[in-house]
């Protein structure tokens, strides 16, 4: 497993044959060898999947480190299916661009795209699958086609939201955002001030511009004990952003405010600190809610205390602006409203604590929430027993996904999110 480095060091699969591919033609090679002698397939893109879909038991890895170049090209970049976020802002910096990107720089941006890809820009530039503008594929006959608008856009429908359900991704091509520099940073409240300052960020937020994509939640501060923090982005003139930020200080009494001018880099970085991939173990839940209610903001304060890990954290991704104006059949991401996707994540090192009681943390938090949220949840962040999730996490594209399924993976090779039970 350490060669593979995978983000949760929970995942606990061994992999058969690890096939290191750095060209179409090797991942072609891998594909007729799994088929030739019947190994279950895994496609091993930033590998920080936190359910090891990464890896399959026995299975064969296509590990696609090897396609990591990131080209840009004017206001678009053409991204190898093996590139992380960091990969593809670090070649875009240079022309003064940035791109709708999650909140870690780990991620890959393959499996965050195609999965839908919450992150720092939602409201001006709408999610990661929204800038996917074409993916080359390979299936898993061995066939490569190219997916857009113009070209099997029935697949390019799919992809964008539905995930890595049908081929292998190679390359991509993402429109680019003429963003170089965000004024962002992290805002702490003590956690006794939660309910107050949760309850205020929702009303903020719901009448904030597309350019304020803020992230809240909580974590531990350095002697464990919780801590509420909001992560801002705004991604216009600094002095507007001013004004947003001195309204979220407001919401309460801040421990502390560094909020700056800062490359789109650098929240990213951060990102990879807060949820570093070494060797630390995860159990992940979600849930979606659609607004930030007192009795929602509650119901976070009462997971919140009873978390079994100083490492484990919730974390509140605001769905807004530009990503609601996409029409929720224009792509297959099933939920186009206004929401908070919410990340349960449970984590602790290997040794401390009772593993099932961490486990059940994530479980309990997920069903305290259940009746304050909306069906479904966000597929990269379900795995496959939420069978009462998956069920509605694609919304009206359901039906569609399924017809696509069966076009382009009729034998269900490929495996990478979680979907319904009829697909």
């Amino acid at each position: 497993m350490e060669e593979l480095d995978i983000w949760n060091g929970a995942v606990s699969a061994r992999p058969a044959v690890v096939r290191r591919c750095h060209d179409i033609d090797e991942v072609r090679d891998a594909l007729r060898q799994a088929a030739a002698e019947g190994l279950p397939l895994a496609v091993r893109g930033g590998g920080h999947d936190w359910a090891g879909r990464a890896v399959r038991q026995d299975g064969l890895v296509i590990d696609l480190r090897g396609l990591r170049t990131v080209l840009i090209d004017g206001d678009v970049a053409r991204v190898g299916g093996g590139a992380t976020a960091a990969d593809l802002i670090a070649a875009a910096a240079p022309a003064g661009k940035s791109a709708a990107t999650g909140t870690v720089g780990g991620v890959g941006m393959a499996g965050l795209t195609l999965g839908g890809g919450y992150g720092p820009l939602c409201g001006i530039a709408g999610l990661a699958a929204d800038n996917l503008l074409s993916a080359e594929v390979v299936l898993a006959d061995g066939t490569v086609v190219t997916a857009s608008d113009g070209s099997r856009p029935e697949l390019f429908w799919a992809l964008r939201g539905g995930g890595g359900n049908f081929g292998v991704v190679t390359s991509m091509v993402i429109r680019l955002q003429p963003i170089p520099l965000v004024y962002g940073g992290t805002i702490l409240f003590p956690f006794t001030q939660a309910p107050d300052v949760l309850a205020g960020f929702g009303e903020l937020v719901a009448s904030a511009s597309d350019e304020l994509t803020a992230q809240t939640g909580v974590i531990s501060a350095p002697d464990g004990t919780p801590v509420l923090f909001v992560k801002p982005t705004w991604s216009s003139t600094p002095d507007e952003g001013a004004h947003w930020i001195k309204r979220i200080e407001d919401l309460g009494e801040p421990i502390m405010s560094s909020v700056t001018t800062m490359d789109y880099g650098e929240p990213l970085r951060r990102g990879d600190e807060a949820f570093a991939r070494d060797g630390r173990h995860y159990a992940c839940r979600t849930r979606n809610l659609a607004a930030l209610t007192p009795d929602v903001a509650q119901a976070l304060v009462t997971a919140a205390t009873a978390r079994t890990s100083p490492l484990s954290a919730l974390s509140l991704h605001h769905f807004h602006g530009a990503a609601t104006r996409v029409p929720v059949t224009s792509t297959a991401f099933g939920l186009r409203r206004e929401h908070f996707m919410v990340e349960i994540l449970a984590s602790w090192r290997p040794g401390e604590g009772d593993e099932a009681a961490h486990r059940r943390w994530a479980d309990t938090t997920a069903d305290l929430l259940e009746p304050l949220a909306l069906p479904g949840g966000y597929p990269n962040m379900l795995a496959g027993e939420h069978r009462d999730q998956t069920a509605h996490a694609y919304g009206p594209n359901a039906e569609r996904l399924a017809a696509v399924k069966k076009e382009f993976d009729p034998d269900g090779v490929f495996v990478a999110t979680p979907l319904p039970d009829r697909l």
